[in-house]
């Protein structure tokens, strides 16, 4: 029986290869592994991938070894990246929760892969 990932691994290398002298920023495994960089951002897309909306306090108190001058660089970067939305409420004090976005709630397959590969399942 063929491996089922044959085809995407042929689409792969055919997108992301050529003379490599440094890594292609065009190419969908750099930009989703760049989205994805950095100790805790795993950790933190679970959180919200469990819990839907979430405030800055209730995030830092899900992770609590998370500093944060961290938390603050992750929740910008996954910001940036399109896979995180910042809701400010015009209200006194202000209050800002974070939410996943279409594109970050489809990397939950995504984050179920890397678990099963970083536990030995996938062969």
């Amino acid at each position: 029986m063929a491996h089922q990932g044959v085809g995407h691994g042929r689409e792969l290398l055919d997108a992301c290869s050529g003379p490599v002298v440094e890594p292609n920023p065009n190419c969908p495994v750099e930009i989703a592994l760049g989205a994805l960089r950095g100790r805790w951002t795993p950790l933190i897309l679970g959180e919200f991938l469990r819990s839907g909306e979430l405030s800055y306090s209730r995030l830092a108190a899900a992770l609590t070894g998370l500093s944060d001058k961290v938390l603050s660089e992750r929740l910008a970067q996954l910001t940036e990246a399109g896979i995180l939305e910042r809701h400010r409420t015009p209200a006194w004090p202000p209050r800002v929760t974070y939410a996943l976005t279409d594109r970050g709630r489809a990397l939950a397959p995504v984050l179920e892969a890397l678990w099963s590969w970083g536990r030995g399942d996938a062969a």
